[in-house]
């Protein structure tokens, strides 16, 4: 028996700071025909609001250093105004969704990032345990998560998690149950080969392609450990991975062939 189609969608932060792009896209998102639960991060708002604020963010090799004020400042953005100004525009456009952070009905359970080469990430989980079950409910009742990369550690603390591993680890727990594929959209077109050139798109990539691509340096910093994630996701029961641009979700869907497709092996 086969299983039914679910959309698992991540979208990244330089779609959340453009109004008219994130609005184009809820738009998109609110067409797709099957299950589907859409990921955010939280993009330059909260750095904005920390400054305001008198809070510095504090940035190690490109991640946020979460010391307890921060937590404050990102949980009320991201679970907060982020999220729930995402779940009211999809409203507006006729798409029931339900915004949620990991603590609700326990669906992402963390634990506190040890120190990391003596470096102390503050509140910053990693992702101990989902319950796909939770959100299995609330999509077989028509209602469509939107979820923010808040979690807690089932000690009542909450704690900011990588929005793009909390999208890999609902896919792969999910992919018992539906036929998920995971899409990553955000503001480039796929994989460059020539970050210089943005039409530069490499169309699909295998591990072995990925090893390569890396060691030659094409792919280096940020999206490494998206492509780590991705085909950490393959290997683990999701369908199929696509990186995208954000306006490239629904052609992708109806068949089109963009942005950069990622496969366990050719």
């Amino acid at each position: 028996m086969s299983k039914e189609k679910l959309y698992l969608v991540k979208i990244g932060g330089n779609v959340i700071d453009d109004e008219k792009t994130l609005h184009s896209f809820l738009a998109d998102f609110s067409k797709i025909p099957t299950k589907k639960i859409l990921v955010h991060g939280g993009g330059k708002i909260a750095t904005e609001i920390s400054k305001g604020l008198g809070v510095e963010a504090q940035m190690i090799e490109g991640r946020r250093v979460t010391d307890a004020e921060t937590l404050k400042i990102v949980t009320m953005v991201y679970a907060g105004l982020i999220n729930k100004n995402i779940v009211a525009k999809l409203q507006a456009n006729n798409n029931n969704a339900i915004g949620l952070t990991g603590a609700d009905a326990n669906c992402i359970l963390s634990n506190k990032r040890p120190l990391k080469n003596d470096i102390d990430y503050g509140f910053v989980g990693d992702i101990k345990n989902i319950d796909s079950k939770v959100l299995s409910l609330l999509i077989s009742n028509n209602l469509n998560p939107v979820i923010a990369p808040i979690t807690h550690d089932g000690n009542g603390n909450l704690l900011n998690t990588n929005a793009d591993s909390v999208a890999t680890s609902l896919a792969i727990g999910l992919s018992q149950e539906y036929e998920v594929d995971l899409v990553y959209c955000f503001e480039l077109k796929g994989v460059l080969s020539d970050f210089e050139d943005k039409n530069s798109v490499i169309s699909k990539i295998d591990f072995k392609k990925y090893q390569h691509l890396k060691n030659e340096g094409i792919i280096s910093k940020g999206m490494i450990p998206k492509l780590d994630n991705s085909f950490e996701s393959i290997n683990n029961g999701v369908n199929r991975v696509i990186i995208c641009q954000a306006n490239d979700l629904l052609p992708i869907i109806q068949g089109e062939n963009l942005g950069t497709l990622l496969v366990k092996a050719e």
